[in-house]
């Protein structure tokens, strides 16, 4: 008897489920192993789709689905977990939604790929980037979809946009009268704690809808639960699958996990580091690093010279060293052209903090390179939530004053932000 595609691609995905282990032999906080090829760690994790296949996609039955994901989505041997549904007659898939980048991620920043069927699986993937609302509630009501299920791995600083993505996929979702499903991945610089400015709700944008911290702390399915509960004027028919074998402290590569770019800026965990505090200087006309095999590690312009790293050594970041640094991005800002600036490198990740080392490096930027200066279009304060970080740098005050300025409010989210948490 012969044996379809879809058959023997269903049989690769039950060996993988068998491969990855029992459901609950990762529990929480059970046994001390080691990734493959990574650091050492707790028991390996099991994300939320891990948790969902195991289960026999029960929490999906006798819907028709649609996923949210792109490159990220995979399962621990790096399968896709679109191919991964679509060969198994347990789960009726039936549509792909690409955020910005794409659902196969061939976008640069700012893209997306548009409406197209799927080559491996024939399946019709819509373009969710840049629609929200009605718009984007009509696209899920034209896909045909009862349930919509959301996995895609976030870098933890609020203004990378898979989680406002997140965040219009569920107010959609309400709108059109759609159930909505988060399958959890872990925070890859930890969920310990949040940091930096909440953003003020005058200055939301796609980089920033809703008050929470610059850095948030928390996992995907943590921030689906703080949206319902707190934002949503509608709340959604959400349910969350969390992981198992994962803790707060953990970061990436305790997790066994494969690190999939979630954006071809985002090549490693390391990248994710620093993103939180480093990505303000996509708000300066100093290079953030695009265009370099280190985006967001690398800063720097022309004219700038040792000074910088001096100034910036000078302030005893915690955790890091600034390197006096020369590259000659490929493509965006001072495309083929050597500039001069700082190499970031990240020598006690636990007592590192991305955003006071941000704020660091714009104060001696600012101070040591004359021709320092802030977007036109003032950007920054989409990226920091409001004018205080820029207006408080240009009057001259110190990494000590700025980041002090925004405690009280860091406090009350931090105090919001507890009720939704999931892990230890």
């Amino acid at each position: 008897m012969g044996l379809s595609r879809r058959s023997l691609l269903a049989a690769g995905g039950a060996l993988g489920a068998v491969a990855a282990g029992a459901p609950g032999a990762a529990a929480a906080g059970q046994g001390q192993g080691q990734g493959q090829g990574q650091g050492q760690g707790h028991a390996r994790v099991r994300t939320g789709f891990d948790r969902l296949a195991d289960d026999g996609y029960a929490l999906l039955a006798g819907e028709r689905v649609g996923v949210v994901t792109n490159p990220t989505g995979v399962t621990r041997d790096a399968r896709h977990l679109v191919d991964v549904m679509h060969a198994d007659e347990r789960v009726d898939l039936v549509a792909v939604f690409g955020p910005e980048h794409g659902f196969r991620g061939t976008a640069q920043a700012g893209g997306s790929e548009g409406r197209y069927d799927d080559p491996a699986t024939g399946l019709p993937v819509f373009d969710t980037y840049l629609k929200s609302g009605r718009p984007l509630a009509d696209v899920f009501t034209a896909s045909g979809v009862d349930t919509v299920v959301f996995d895609i791995q976030d870098a933890g600083a609020r203004f990378y946009t898979y989680i406002w993505t997140l965040y219009d996929c569920m107010a959609a979702a309400a709108l059109a009268g759609k159930r909505f499903v988060v399958l959890d991945r872990p925070n890859p610089v930890t969920g310990r704690a949040a940091l930096g400015p909440v953003l003020d709700r005058a200055f939301a944008t796609f980089v920033g809808r809703e008050p929470i911290s610059q850095a948030h702390g928390m996992t995907v399915a943590e921030l689906a639960r703080l949206f319902n509960g707190e934002f949503l004027a509608a709340p959604v028919a959400l349910e969350t699958v969390r992981m198992t074998g994962w803790r707060r402290g953990d970061f990436f590569d305790a997790t066994g996990l494969p690190w999939v770019p979630p954006s071809p800026n985002m090549p490693t965990p390391e990248t994710a580091l620093v993103y939180s505090g480093t990505c303000l200087f996509e708000g300066t006309n100093l290079s953030e690093g695009r265009g370099t095999t280190r985006p967001f590690e690398l800063l720097g312009a022309e004219g700038i010279d040792r000074r910088w790293a001096e100034a910036a050594n000078a302030l005893g970041l915690p955790g890091v060293r600034l390197r006096e640094a020369y590259f000659a991005p490929t493509f965006s800002k001072f495309q083929g052209k050597t500039v001069g600036g700082v190499q970031l490198h990240v020598h006690d990740r636990e007592s590192f903090d991305p955003v006071r080392t941000g704020i660091g490096l714009l104060i001696t930027a600012r101070s040591s390179w004359s021709g320092f200066a802030w977007r036109a279009d003032h950007w920054i304060d989409k990226l920091t939530g409001s004018t205080r970080v820029r207006t408080m740098i240009d009057a001259g005050a110190g990494v000590d004053e700025v980041v002090g300025a925004w405690q009280a409010d860091l406090a009350a989210f931090r105090a919001v932000r507890r009720e939704y948490l999931l892990y230890r």
